[in-house]
């Protein structure tokens, strides 16, 4: 028993002493999909997996058909504490020290490490964006861009090497659109407005900050997020505590 406990107390040690996650710089907004500053548009048979919501707006129409597996704010104080979330995020976001300027290049058959990537004006994918964290799921990947984001038809980004979807962060200076069928990862943060066309999925979320989330027949999932090294110490007490119960319920069967 004591063993057992050693074990998990030094497991629970180390992973302490690992680099945190750092995606949960949106505060109260880490729960919502889809957040909109002014409404939240869907047709077709849109699927939100989180939170949906909308703040100073209150409109909130195409949820059915559309379904979402959260909880629905049209307007209200929680909307109201998200939005204010996701403009600080967005500013942390845009006020970065730049890693590496791609400003006129394509994103399509680019392989990018870990780092800070600035678009002075526009960004654009077409093709296939891969992201690779090098087996450190803690990895960030930062994207300033000036303008808007649009994507290509079919276009995909691709994680690799451990790399997670709520660890991608689009910082969108005015509009965000995925093309048709785009397969999406990261949360994305625009000033002004997002768009889904239709088929699109997003691994992640879609905030924006000031104007409308238009969607049709999509996908927006919350990723699931890692484990915080608090947590896996509290595992570790908990199945400590759980199995010296045990032992102590075996000892007392013995003696009678």
């Amino acid at each position: 028993m004591k063993n057992t406990c050693l074990i998990l107390m030094t497991v629970a040690g180390l992973a302490g002493f690992a680099t945190q996650s750092k995606a949960q710089i949106l505060n109260s907004a880490t729960n919502f999909a889809v957040l909109a500053g002014s409404t939240v548009t869907s047709t077709g048979d849109t699927t939100v997996t989180g939170n949906l919501g909308v703040y100073p707006g209150t409109t909130i129409t195409g949820f059915g058909p559309g379904t979402d597996s959260g909880v629905t704010f049209a307007g209200g104080p929680v909307a109201q504490q998200a939005e204010s979330d996701a403009a600080t995020a967005y500013n942390m976001l845009l006020n970065e020290a730049v890693g590496q300027s791609l400003t006129g290049q394509g994103l399509g058959g680019m392989t990018l490490m870990p780092g800070v990537y600035n678009f002075s004006t526009s960004a654009g994918l077409t093709g296939a964006l891969t992201l690779n964290a090098n087996g450190n799921s803690n990895a960030r990947f930062d994207f300033q861009i000036g303008s808007t984001l649009i994507t290509g038809t079919g276009a995909a980004v691709d994680l690799i090497g451990g790399a997670q979807a709520g660890n991608v962060y689009w910082q969108v200076g005015s509009s965000a659109t995925l093309g048709v069928d785009t397969a999406f990862a990261g949360n994305v943060l625009a000033e002004t407005s997002i768009t889904l066309d239709t088929g699109t999925s997003l691994a992640g979320r879609a905030l924006a900050l000031n104007g409308a989330v238009t969607l049709d027949d999509n996908s927006v999932t919350v990723p699931t997020d890692i484990p915080e090294p608090s947590s896996l110490w509290l595992l570790a007490v908990g199945s400590c505590l759980f199995g010296v119960r045990q032992w102590m319920v075996g000892r007392q069967g013995l003696a009678n």
